[in-house]
């Protein structure tokens, strides 16, 4: 009798009531495109050997050339229709195996994570850590779905316009690596034929160029614009901002805006958000005449910077899933002190072992 119930370690298998008895559904991804949904059995198993089988083994042959089908007609990598993962690290008495940062990469639907706004810079960082020292653990199939929603991000940044210096410093980033792994490492390393590589690096060299030739147009319209705001509000916008870049970029929009962004007390304010009081206070002068401007880009050189998103992966210490805090995942208990937000560099170390 097979078993019904749900795990918490992870769920149970899905099974249908047949003629012959209970068999176990496999879900492979979502369907095919309208014109190949309906595939008949008969027609897959003619006109060669594969017809000797019979029963589950056809079955079986036919959903792998549905899938076979399927990854060699979409950029895309093979869909998964569940939004989770299961973190494991070693082997246990239910589970064998490990999971990998590559099919992490491949469960988490990050393709439908950056048409999110609060998702795309965290995408971006965590693929710009992958890029600096990640890119050789991914498998083929992982590195086939990197490049796909690379791709994805680029397009989403030249047709909205949005955040293109994050984007420019990934590019710049996997650009130096595999510059450095093609020329200097060698081929030994990467997984695929170098030319493969080789022709990724020109692309990645194009949309380089696309992003330094990016236009942002101006929008015309005739209601209040920013400028119009009065002068304590555009300063309590300023205040909001955690990217110094940003701040800097505003500043050069009008005259007002730049008065506004060389304000000692909003660059004290970012120093104190991003940097603790040991760090700070190790360069600080005891003066009243400190340039927090200078401060700030000072102790960016030496600490890292506190890291800010508007959503992120969450991790359940309870059942050691890895999920979407909009999309959910199984677990039976109900407690939200077990719910930890993940950093990118945190989902890069939950996979080295």
């Amino acid at each position: 009798m097979p078993f019904l119930g749900k795990d918490w370690r992870s769920p149970g298998w899905s099974w249908t009531k047949t003629e012959h008895g209970w068999k176990r559904i496999v879900f492979y991804g979502h369907e095919l495109d309208d014109d190949n949904r309906e595939i008949d059995l008969k027609v897959l198993c003619s006109d060669n050997k594969e017809n000797l089988f019979v029963g589950d083994v056809c079955e079986l042959n036919t959903t792998k050339r549905k899938k076979d089908f399927y990854n060699n007609n979409t950029k895309s990598q093979f869909v998964f229709t569940d939004k989770w993962i299961y973190v494991q690290k070693g082997s246990t008495k239910e589970r064998h195996g490990y999971c990998t940062l590559g099919e992490a990469l491949n469960r988490l639907d990050f393709s439908s994570a950056i048409q999110d706004l609060r998702r795309f810079n965290y995408v971006a960082k965590l693929f710009q850590l992958i890029a600096r020292s990640q890119l050789t653990s991914l498998s083929g199939a992982a590195q086939k779905n990197y490049f796909n929603i690379l791709e994805k991000i680029v397009r989403k940044v030249l047709e909205d316009q949005y955040n293109p210096r994050l984007v420019k410093e990934l590019l710049q980033d996997l650009s130096s690596t595999l510059h450095s792994l093609t020329v200097h490492v060698g081929r030994c390393v990467l997984v695929g034929n170098i030319n493969i590589w080789l022709c990724r690096l020109e692309t990645i060299l194009k949309w380089q160029q696309q992003l330094n030739n990016l236009q942002i147009p101006k929008q015309m319209c005739d209601g209040m614009s920013f400028s119009d705001l009065p002068l304590h509000m555009q300063n309590k916008i300023l205040y909001k901002l955690s990217d110094a870049y940003d701040i800097i970029n505003l500043g050069q929009a009008t005259p007002t805006l730049h008065i506004l962004s060389e304000n000692r007390t909003l660059w004290k304010k970012l120093c104190h958000f991003h940097f603790s009081d040991k760090q700070f206070c190790r360069n600080l002068v005891l003066n009243d005449n400190v340039d927090w401007k200078l401060m700030y880009f000072t102790l960016q050189k030496q600490y890292p910077m506190k890291e800010q998103y508007g959503d992120t992966l969450h991790f359940c210490k309870h059942c050691s899933i890895l999920f979407w805090k909009d999309c959910g995942h199984p677990c039976t208990a109900n407690d939200p002190d077990s719910l930890m937000p993940i950093s990118p560099q945190h989902f890069i170390d939950l996979f080295k072992f």
